[in-house]
């Protein structure tokens, strides 16, 4: 996902994922086996997976937010993905935070989820 850049601060709203640890490709992968209940579509490809940050002791922080605040499962989302990461052989701690800034938007999913929800 690229980070969309706030035009006051020169800052990104989204804090890019550090993709080249070893284990980044493995978190995507267990993110994609989580989907939101009333979409389906798994949570990354739908673009609420915001920052995968993996530091030297391959401890994770993934920041996610949901596609509405008001979201049923907004309780249990954050623990279904660190559910899904933990276990990665490597994986020494996972936490998952949610925020609501920037706001998701239609505009954040993959081509693949536009596709299979029927928006191209």
């Amino acid at each position: 996902m690229s980070a969309e850049t706030n035009p006051v601060e020169g800052n990104p709203l989204i804090k890019p994922s550090n993709t080249d640890h070893d284990l980044y490709e493995s978190v995507v992968e267990a993110c994609r086996s989580v989907y939101d209940p009333e979409i389906p579509v798994n949570i990354y490809d739908l673009g609420l997976i915001y920052t995968i940050e993996i530091n030297d002791a391959n401890e994770i922080m993934i920041l996610m937010s949901l596609t509405a605040p008001g979201c049923p499962v907004a309780g249990d989302m954050p623990g279904w993905v660190a559910d899904a990461v933990s276990p990665l052989p490597g994986v020494r701690q996972v936490d998952v935070m949610l925020v609501w800034e920037p706001p998701w938007g239609m505009e954040m999913m993959s081509d693949e989820a536009r596709l299979e929800l029927g928006f191209m």
